[in-house]
């Protein structure tokens, strides 16, 4: 349930001024912090889960469809490498595997380097190659996995598991959760014929980053939360390709917290992950995770932002050198700081900021949904006049 701010955020300040209450009262009220009421009735905030929609209602003495009424904020037509990725997952593999010729002449070499193309795409924002290399690739994969030799069996069953998460990552980024989420389960197969329990986790925590796009944050603790207790165990493998996987869970774990409210465990699971970002350093990509101390930073400003602490989120990202993040994370960064921004009300920052993402991944920061949810609300409130809010919406829906 998403709600057009700005309309929302009229109606919760209006009633909570009939009820003669402050922001701090009605804050304290909800369970909340006076800046989320803020931001909510300024419009940089959007409600998009009923449970809290429900919260609000209830602390307004209204009924929640008084705060149910407008329309929802829609996004911009699919791209064209989330369709053709789609397609790619919508075809029958494991018949094409059986009869497919190339299984006994391709190299498993061959395939894991389709795999770390896909995922070098990934990283750069270049969403198209990735559905292409799913389309080509796969069915051979699937094939050598099942009808190769039995050397070759494990490594492409990695390979099909690999490029199944490069695309369920890319399909996330672009807000296509429901294909994202066949891309993450038909992974699970392949990572668990592997025996290697790193590549299980590591399918996990890209099940839990589609759960959170889908607004499950329910199964995204759920899932995250058990990887991670798995791999504390004193079996578990041990190393710093281990240290990345856990960290990474860690931070996942943080990001859902935050996105349910809960500061005091958002920030502790910050805090978790702090010790083994500083053994992993800053030049490893264990398991495409990009975990390391830099991308713990970009994590501690996305929990600030969710949780409404702009001034955290600023001052952390003012500390981070970005240099060293993939294309994917920079825009990423630069999203939640522009998000930051406007909860402060410096609009011409966030719009700085939005537009130097859209430089650098102009298709991912055209279908994120917190942009999108963004630029609403600035269209929709009191900024709907400022020039450089205007041209970057237009900017936005440009193809």
């Amino acid at each position: 349930m998403t709600g057009s701010v700005p309309d929302l955020g009229r109606v919760v300040a209006a009633q909570r001024k009939k009820m003669g209450l402050s922001q701090v009262e009605f804050a304290a009220r909800l369970g909340r912090s006076e800046t989320w009421v803020s931001q909510v009735e300024r419009g940089v905030r959007h409600i998009d889960r009923m449970s809290v929609l429900q919260r609000l209602a209830d602390a307004l003495d209204l009924p929640v469809a008084a705060l149910a009424r407008s329309e929802a904020v829609t996004g911009p037509p699919k791209p064209e490498a989330a369709v053709n990725a789609a397609l790619a997952l919508s075809a029958s593999v494991t018949l094409a595997a059986m009869v497919d010729d190339r299984a006994e002449t391709v190299s498993v070499r061959d395939l894991a380097a389709a795999a770390d193309e896909a995922w070098s795409l990934v990283h750069a924002s270049q969403h198209a190659g990735v559905a292409a290399l799913l389309n080509t690739w796969l069915p051979v994969a699937v094939s050598v996995s099942t009808r190769g030799g039995s050397k070759d069996r494990r490594q492409a069953a990695e390979a099909a598991c690999r490029l199944l998460l490069a695309s369920a990552a890319m399909l996330s980024k672009v807000d296509d959760p429901a294909a994202a989420w066949v891309a993450a389960d038909r992974a699970t197969r392949f990572a668990e014929s592997t025996g290697d329990p790193l590549l299980v986790a590591a399918t996990v925590f890209r099940l839990g980053l589609v759960f959170q796009a889908a607004r499950r944050f329910d199964l995204a603790a759920r899932a995250i939360g058990s990887a991670y207790v798995a791999l504390t165990s004193p079996k578990a493998p041990a190393g710093l390709p281990s240290d990345s996987v856990r960290g990474a869970l860690a931070l996942q774990l943080a990001v859902v917290a935050a996105r349910q409210g809960d500061a005091a465990t958002a920030y502790s699971w910050l805090e978790v992950a702090r010790p083994l970002a500083e053994r992993v350093g800053s030049d490893r990509n264990d398991y495409n995770t990009e975990f390391g101390l830099p991308n713990l930073l970009v994590y501690e400003v996305s929990v600030a932002v969710e949780l409404g602490d702009a001034g955290r989120a600023l001052a952390v990202a003012a500390s981070l050198d970005a240099s060293t993040l993939s294309a994917e994370r920079r825009a990423r960064l630069l999203v939640d700081v522009a998000r930051a921004y406007a909860q402060v009300r410096r609009i011409p920052e966030a719009v700085a900021n939005l537009r130097e993402a859209l430089t650098i991944a102009p298709e991912q920061v055209r279908s994120h949904r917190s942009v999108r949810e963004l630029v609403s609300g600035l269209m929709g409130g009191e900024f709907a006049r400022d020039e450089g809010v205007r041209a970057l919406a237009a900017d936005l829906t440009e193809r």
